[in-house]
């Protein structure tokens, strides 16, 4: 039996959905990953660092055999492959991928931390989770998708775009 990951996708650098999609495809050619759910991509606002453009980001739900550690270090990998270059915290970006969520599990490491930390304070994570699944309870704050993003007041400038999935 497989272990349940939710992993957000983000690129503001290129072809932003582009990206995101050749993301999608890499991580669903590591051995035994099984993609179970795939999110719209969305248009969103960059947060912390404003002075740059816009990101797409969206979200999926993946079926996979790895650890969390692993998974983290594939997705680093990928990343790299892809051609992300390290610039600054909250930077611009070719492609970011992040575990939200891995089986019902709370990870506290150095390297990793799930549920990722900000899921309660990002629409950018929140809308499109709730497209796929609204009911996820997250773990630690013990309230489903659809309640932190309906306890998040401020709008975050999140635009579904049309040509997505």
């Amino acid at each position: 039996m497989g272990h349940i990951a939710y992993i957000g996708i983000g690129s503001n650098l290129g072809d932003k959905a582009d990206q995101c999609e050749k993301a999608i495809s890499e991580i669903l050619k590591v051995d035994r990953h099984k993609l179970l759910a795939k999110s719209s991509f969305f248009k969103t606002q960059p947060m912390g660092y404003t002075s740059q453009d816009w990101f797409v980001n969206g979200v999926i739900k993946i079926e996979t055999n790895l650890e969390p550690i692993d998974l983290l270090r594939t997705l680093k990998t990928i990343e790299s492959n892809l051609g992300r270059l390290k610039t600054f915290r909250r930077g611009p970006r070719l492609i970011d991928l992040d575990i939200l969520f891995f089986d019902e599990r709370e990870i506290q490491t150095e390297e990793l931390q799930v549920p990722h930390p900000l899921i309660h304070e990002r629409q950018f994570v929140l809308i499109p989770l709730a497209e796929i699944d609204p009911g996820l309870i997250h773990p630690v704050l013990g309230k489903t998708v659809q309640e932190l993003l309906e306890n998040l007041k401020q709008d975050q400038g999140v635009e579904k775009l049309q040509s997505s999935n």
